[in-house]
């Protein structure tokens, strides 16, 4: 019997989660059950998302799929690229400096600032008013 591997792992950015599924094939990239190219409008996401496939020369041999949701369309794609890279180094551990090296296994600490009481935002303050 013929097993196939398929690695799993999970990309995180603002408020999006992307959890990523890696299986041998030919480059098939599908997120949320559609071509990555018709999820993802915008080419500067398309770019962020092959970086790791492009750094790894791994771009044609494996198909990835990808649910994704909550935030906007660049913090999806950001945790998607974080996603590819961990279950990239899941499946070969030896590219794992590579992409380290390159900031691709990094989480994106930065996140939306609380709205604090009496105050109109996280740091815009309501007007002053004389009289």
């Amino acid at each position: 019997m013929n097993q196939i591997t398929k690695y799993t792992a999970v990309g995180r950015r603002k408020e999006a989660v992307a959890r990523v599924w890696l299986l041998p094939g030919k480059g098939n990239i599908l997120v949320n059950e559609q071509p990555y190219e018709k999820y993802f409008i915008r080419e500067t996401d398309r770019i962020i998302i092959k970086q790791p496939l492009e750094m790894t020369n791994t771009l044609n041999k494996y198909d990835i799929k990808a649910n994704i949701k909550g935030g906007g369309l660049a913090g999806q794609a950001g945790a998607f690229r974080l996603g590819i890279a961990r279950v990239l180094t899941l499946a070969e551990p030896r590219l794992r400096d590579l992409l380290r090296k390159n900031g691709f296994l990094t989480r994106d600490p930065r996140m939306k600032e609380r709205k604090k009481y009496g105050q109109k935002g996280a740091r815009k303050r309501f007007q002053w008013t004389k009289r």
